[in-house]
């Protein structure tokens, strides 16, 4: 007889429980691997190509729906979330200032990948300690699965409309993980609760993103335009990214399960100051050295200088007329114009950019030079700042 058959396994999974908040998850729930039911909605989607550029999706596409086959000898997983909303998030007072850069709430600390992880591991070496027959592996967004549906399926939460998992006592702010695991554990009953008729988050999406109830078109999603998209953005979607300048939380902010979210605890999870509310202006004048240290240890920094340069080069277009940055647009464009590598250093470059990303940079530029005070904010920008300023008033 194998130790896992003379354990208690209800007494394990409470302990599971029990050892997974104290590591720092705020939920913890188990399920089974049969991710079935999600098949046909995941190859509708993967149809549509609405992944864009991600061809990781497409590669191992209905991989997802089938975690036993990413690592043999699965028949549970464990699913966590962490709380991330950071204590002054700021939310309208940033988004209503076009003249600085708004940032996503969830990367303005630490990234949160290696924190979850390595909390994650954690829990699979109590496990063990538990169990020595025990085999597990933890996921943090590092491999194909259908994480919110692992969530729900866990109890965690459900899926909303924006296709974000919502636990209804803490809202969406949170990160989930996984912890794939060999022990026939108790599985816990899913969240049955819904949207029900509220469209909030697919009214206010900029770019009209959400395309259908549970559907994102991720090539319209300005989250996926300013992190995950290479090359130039479309220009039928530069005006509407306003201020953004790494991905965007308006699905979130108008959502009513967030009225009363939790703030983290996590001190890693808290604001950079160099980060957070910082002018156009300085955020764009930063070299590549200086982008490099402001955003040592963020998920911020995997998308590099070039791409960092390109977002900020719209932001600026979309801002008020300022001779300032008007002047750091016309200084950029002519440094790109020289080939020389004096130049490229002159614009912020540590190295010379590839003849893609100098071309991307030449267009955005000539792009902004040509809108710059041109626009003024639109009315559903102002209609989420009323919003936040009325649901969120301790964040606003």
């Amino acid at each position: 007889m194998s130790q896992i058959d003379s354990i208690d396994l209800d007494v394990l999974a409470q302990n599971i429980k029990d050892w997974a908040k104290a590591l720092g998850f705020q939920h913890v729930g188990i399920c089974d691997v049969d991710l079935s039911q999600h098949t046909e909605h995941l190859q509708q989607w993967l149809d549509n190509h609405y992944y864009g550029q991600m061809d990781y999706f497409p590669e191992r596409g209905m991989l997802r729906s089938d975690p036993a086959k990413l690592v043999p000898g699965t028949i549970r997983i464990i699913s966590v979330s962490m709380d991330y909303l950071p204590p002054d998030a700021s939310f309208a007072k940033h988004l209503s200032d076009p003249t600085k850069g708004y940032v996503s709430r969830y990367a303005l600390g630490r990234d949160y990948h290696k924190l979850v992880r390595k909390r994650l591991k954690q829990l699979g070496q109590k496990i063990t300690a538990f169990c020595a027959e025990t085999q597990f592996r933890p996921f943090v967004d590092s491999a194909p699965i259908l994480e919110h549906a692992v969530a729900e399926k866990a109890g965690i939460g459900f899926t909303g409309k924006h296709s974000l998992t919502i636990n209804p006592s803490t809202g969406s702010w949170s990160f989930l993980g996984e912890l794939l695991i060999n022990l026939p554990l108790p599985i816990d009953t899913p969240i049955t609760d819904n949207c029900g008729s509220c469209t909030a988050c697919i009214s206010i999406c900029p770019t009209n993103a959400i395309v259908n109830d549970y559907i994102v078109d991720a090539r319209k999603c300005i989250s996926y335009l300013t992190i995950e998209h290479h090359g130039a953005i479309p220009v039928q979607y530069r005006q509407a990214m306003g201020n953004r300048i790494y991905g965007c939380d308006d699905c979130q902010l108008v959502c009513p399960y967030n009225r009363e979210a939790p703030l983290t605890q996590e001190t890693d999870f808290f604001a950079r100051e160099p980060l957070h509310g910082n002018s156009l202006a300085t955020l764009f004048s930063w070299t590549e050295a200086e982008f490099l240290s402001h955003t040592e240890g963020s998920a911020i920094r995997r998308i590099g200088y070039a791409k960092w340069q390109r977002n900020l080069t719209v932001a600026i277009g979309n801002a008020p007329l300022d001779e300032t940055l008007q002047q750091l647009l016309i200084n950029k464009s002519q440094y790109l114009h020289t080939a020389s590598s004096s130049d490229y250093i002159a614009y912020g470059f540590s190295v010379s950019p590839t003849p893609e990303q100098r071309a991307m940079l030449e267009e955005h530029l000539e792009w902004a030079l040509a809108n710059h005070g041109q626009h003024e904010s639109s009315r559903q920008q102002a209609r989420l700042v009323r919003s936040i300023q009325k649901g969120l008033v301790r964040d606003a």
